[in-house]
């Protein structure tokens, strides 16, 4: 483009170019609405599965990967994008499970309300806790949840009028949804752990694909800028916290009407652990990672069952050779190598 320029001895012309845009570069927006479409297909597919998966394999099987697939997006959520490092997560899915199953035994309610209660006690639990964690930060944030968590399942070991003790709330009915299905058949109760799973996991990917989850993510990466800009950065850890207790109570909820049961196995510290592990394995920070981490884990469990106590050890090798070998995960080291965002 040519410009004439003033100067103080006459007119100079004085050559200048703009820049092309490249067409190489694919721009943000580009990024993000190829990013969408992919991730459109990717639960369109796995809506897909969930349709055949009981024809092709035993739906209490399924169902169980489901529960703990929910747990797991539900810590991923908080973890992977929130940058809180919670040790005491079990204690919304045991909370959960235990509300669920004694609304269901005791108080005779119907699944639907049963699984509400379950999970709506997980939030009320989830604000409490998070009210009290979130004054602290790193290894102290992790340790005030376990510590928390801990108390529960004592709580829950000293109460066996209420829990069970150590045998827990047995034989609770899955009843009728609506008045209408009949839960007792396992085809129908798994399309309901279908439904719910997959409303979870649109609510976790809306959740962090939304400005809310954007800011989330800001303030993991650097608080202090979050803080400088004017962001009440407890508020939002805090809503996070919740969200995430919310999602992983009804993960326990649906768990106790799938199996009949809640146990303190439910609340132990070990399930915080397992649900790490399955974060961990399957990409933390990815949206779908966790999904295929409590599959590859929930598999171990049922087929090494034989194995006894080598089942734990077994699940330490798989947990050490992910960490030394690909710390992405299984989906993060596909979304790595693809370059595409999982």
């Amino acid at each position: 483009m040519n410009v004439v320029a003033q100067h103080n001895k006459g007119l100079i012309m004085v050559e200048t170019t703009t820049a092309a845009p490249s067409i190489l570069a694919p721009s943000s927006r580009d990024v993000e609405k190829h990013t969408a479409r992919l991730h459109r297909g990717i639960l369109f597919g796995i809506a897909f599965l969930l349709l055949a998966a009981p024809f092709v394999a035993y739906p209490i099987f399924v169902m169980k990967v489901l529960c703990f697939a929910l747990f797991a997006l539900a810590f991923n959520l908080l973890l992977g994008f929130g940058g809180l490092l919670s040790f005491g997560h079990a204690a919304f899915f045991g909370v959960a499970s235990y509300v669920s199953a004694y609304a269901a035994k005791q108080w005779q309610l119907p699944p639907e309300l049963s699984i509400l209660a379950g999970t709506a006690s997980a939030a009320i639990i989830g604000l409490v806790f998070g009210a009290i964690a979130i004054r602290r930060q790193g290894i102290y944030f992790a340790m005030i949840t376990l510590a928390l968590s801990q108390m529960l399942y004592f709580l829950a070991l000293q109460t066996p009028s209420v829990t069970g003790g150590e045998d827990g709330i047995q034989s609770v009915p899955r009843g009728y949804l609506f008045g209408i299905i009949d839960l007792s058949n396992d085809m129908a109760l798994y399309f309901v752990v279908a439904f719910i799973f997959l409303a979870g996991l649109l609510l976790v990917h809306r959740i962090i694909h939304s400005p809310f989850g954007q800011l989330c993510k800001a303030i993991r990466d650097n608080e202090p800028r979050a803080v400088s800009l004017g962001y009440h950065v407890d508020r939002y850890k805090l809503l996070i916290f919740v969200l995430s207790a919310t999602i992983a109570g009804a993960a326990g909820a649906t768990k106790a009407i799938v199996f009949q049961l809640a146990s303190l196995t439910d609340i132990h510290w070990s399930m915080s652990g397992e649900v790490v592990l399955m974060t961990l394995v399957g990409g933390l920070g990815t949206v779908f990672g966790p999904i295929a981490g409590a599959i590859t884990i929930v598999t171990m469990q049922n087929y090494l069952a034989p194995l006894g106590a080598w089942v734990t050890i077994t699940q330490g090798i798989v947990f050490v050779v992910c960490v030394l070998s690909f710390r992405e995960g299984l989906v993060g080291l596909v979304a790595k190598i693809t370059r595409k965002s999982l």
